[in-house]
């Protein structure tokens, strides 16, 4: 899976919001963990083939981010991963407000938008819009999430 990942602090709009985003969450959310993973196909356009890309994309990403928050739970540390294809949090209760991955991956690392059809895609550098973001939030460090993620992707992940 080509996979990048990065861990970041909350923007201010993520922490004035947390309550409308999380509002079962008691804890503040400390980090960000921004996900893109490298589709085989770009996602323009809407058809059976991105589609069908998306969907194995989003089933990655969910158990990744499932497994990070296996990891991190037996430490105390809440996770909470957003479906990239609702923005509505998978493991709580949904709050008033969805999560827009494409939004917080150009606020955390500045990259350009491509809009078509309606909907805003993130241009990678390398990749083009051949690329899936999705976000995991928690209450551990950002040092922390990473290092469980570094655990997680360096092992081989079943195809999913």
């Amino acid at each position: 899976m080509g996979i990048e990942y990065s861990a970041h602090f909350p923007s201010p709009f993520i922490a004035s919001h947390l309550d409308q985003l999380l509002p079962d969450w008691l804890v503040p959310v400390l980090s960000v963990l921004v996900v893109m993973q490298h589709s085989q196909v770009a996602l323009l356009e809407r058809n059976p083939e991105t589609e069908g890309q998306k969907q194995k994309l989003r089933r990655q990403f969910i158990h990744f981010g499932q497994q990070i928050s296996d990891g991190l739970l037996p430490m105390g540390y809440c996770t909470e991963l957003f479906d990239p294809r609702t923005g509505q949090p998978l493991l709580s209760q949904p709050g008033k407000m969805t999560l827009d991955d494409v939004a917080v991956v150009q606020a955390t690392l500045g990259y350009p938008l491509v809009e078509t059809g309606g909907c805003w895609l993130i241009e990678h550098p390398e990749w083009g819009t051949a690329v899936f973001p999705a976000v995991l939030m928690s209450s551990a460090e950002p040092e922390v999430v990473v290092a469980i993620a570094n655990q997680i992707a360096s092992t081989p992940c079943p195809n999913i």
